[in-house]
């Protein structure tokens, strides 16, 4: 064989196998994740992770293609949220993204897929700042001004709250901003804000702010706050005597809240935006079949769950009614979202990216979240 022939051959192999890796990635549909695995918060991503994967395996393929997910995991940390949006982006090129867990990491990413024409699509982060200005970056739970206002309502309807105290995590977004929205709505019903005292994640001991709370004599204590922060200050306010109802927010619904804190979380109440007995749709009751089947040893279906696998399906929605995997496409068709009957609810999205659904109200009884009721938008 001349060496012309031979270096000829193996040219046209080259070829074939650049057509071939080609074909390849002509057959897949690239959609990044972004969540946290490891750190303060991994809860919350190991558990959209596990929803994920549970709607990609009822959902594999998307306008004749199959759906590939490459995960990068955030370490709970704002810094490491921007680099895994941009490696997804730069890196891996997708078509879309899935992401973040929470409100501060998703201000971090938002603003690279903002730029790039990327849609992304969060599954619970709740701070209004998180889409404000944006055109690409969607989000499938409800707000933090429609939660505050609906734990607001709750607190001076159901407990007949007159005086509130409220316990905040200074270093998360989303703690600042729900708390501001709780304190207004609350203010605004004839409500009065008696106490209000600060913390950070990762704090252990809240006596100080406790005995302040205990001196103003409120009648419920806001604490919207993430899951281990507020196991925590529950069982410290029990042994400090303090006696009073306490309310939380979505962060609080990990089974690791009633792990850490044990019986002094018996009977804390908070909003929610999914629950085995208010699950209403086909789509939740087949989403529930399946992640049995897949995760069997996992004893909660929580919201965590169930948002992970509705930021899924709706992008998948939107990519069959767009037709295609441009990214302006798919955002118009995210932003004509309507009544898509999503595991955790029947939702609408915006322009604005926001969505509009139901949540419900949750209770802590006898070491298991228990349904209340849904609060309607």
């Amino acid at each position: 064989m001349s060496k012309k022939f031979k270096w000829g051959l193996l040219g046209a192999w080259g070829l074939v196998l650049l057509s071939f890796s080609a074909g390849l990635t002509q057959e897949t549909i690239k959609v990044g994740v972004y969540l946290p695995m490891t750190g303060g918060v991994a809860s919350f991503g190991q558990m959209e992770w596990a929803g994920m994967q549970t709607a990609q395996a009822m959902k594999p393929r998307v306008l004749g293609k199959k759906v590939e997910l490459f995960l990068v995991d955030t370490k709970s940390d704002k810094i490491e949220a921007a680099n895994a949006a941009s490696r997804l982006i730069e890196n891996n090129k997708v078509a879309a993204i899935l992401g973040e867990a929470i409100s501060g990491n998703t201000l971090a990413g938002g603003p690279l897929a903002e730029k790039a024409r990327i849609p992304m699509v969060s599954p619970t982060a709740t701070n209004p700042l998180v889409t404000q200005g944006k055109k690409y970056v969607f989000r499938v739970c409800f707000l933090d001004t429609f939660q505050g206002e609906a734990a607001a309502k709750f607190a001076y309807q159901h407990f007949k709250a007159r005086r509130a105290a409220v316990l905040t995590d200074k270093s998360q977004d989303y703690c600042v901003g729900l708390a501001e929205f709780f304190k207004k709505a609350f203010t605004r019903l004839g409500g009065k804000v008696v106490a209000e005292t600060f913390c950070q994640s990762g704090d252990q001991d809240f006596s100080a702010q406790l005995s302040t709370i205990t001196a103003a004599k409120p009648d419920v204590l806001f604490i919207p706050n993430y899951y281990t922060e507020d196991a925590l200050i529950a069982r410290q306010a029990k042994e400090l005597g303090l006696n009073l109802p306490i309310f939380g927010s979505d962060g609080a619904q990990t089974p690791e809240l009633i792990q850490i804190g044990g019986a002094a979380v018996e009977g804390m109440h908070f909003i929610g935006h999914f629950h085995l007995q208010g699950a209403s749709t086909p789509l939740a009751r087949e989403f529930i079949a399946q992640f049995r089947k897949k995760f069997p040893k996992e004893k909660d279906i929580t919201a965590f769950h169930a948002l992970g696998a509705d930021a899924y399906f709706v992008l998948l929605d939107a990519l069959e009614r767009a037709k295609t995997t441009d990214g302006e496409k798919v955002r118009q068709a995210l932003a004509q979202t309507k009544r898509f009957p999503a595991v955790s609810g029947v939702l609408d999205l915006g322009p604005d990216g926001n969505a509009v659904k139901s949540a419900v109200i949750l209770t802590v009884k006898n070491g298991e979240f228990a349904y209340l009721t849904t609060l309607n938008p």
